[in-house]
C-alpha cells in the first residue's frame, strides 16, 4: 500500500501513557486507506497518520484528535474528583 499523505502530532501530556493505552487498540485496527503509528515517551504522546489520500487523512485526524481530547477531558474530570 502506498501512502501519499502524512500528518504527525506530538502532545505533551502528564498522562500520556494512559492516553496511549486507551488508543493503542484503535491504532492496531485496520482502517481502509490509512496506517497509524502511536508511541509515548515520558510525558510525550506521538501520533503519526499515513493515508492514501487527503480524505482518508482528514477522517483519521478527526477521529484521533477527538479521542485524545475525550481522554484528556475524562482524566481532568477524574483529577478534579468529578467521576
Amino acid at each position: 500500500m502506498s501512502y501519499s499523505e502524512t500528518a504527525e502530532f506530538e502532545f505533551e501530556e502528564p498522562d500520556a501513557e494512559i492516553i496511549y493505552q486507551s488508543l493503542i487498540v484503535e491504532s492496531l485496527r485496520e482502517i481502509p486507506r490509512t496506517k497509524i503509528e502511536l508511541s509515548t515517551k515520558e510525558k510525550m504522546l506521538k501520533l503519526t497518520i499515513y493515508a492514501e489520500d487527503v480524505n482518508a487523512l482528514r477522517s483519521a485526524i478527526n477521529s484521533y484528535l477527538r479521542w485524545i481530547n475525550l481522554s484528556i477531558n475524562i482524566l481532568e474530570l477524574k483529577r478534579n474528583g468529578r467521576t
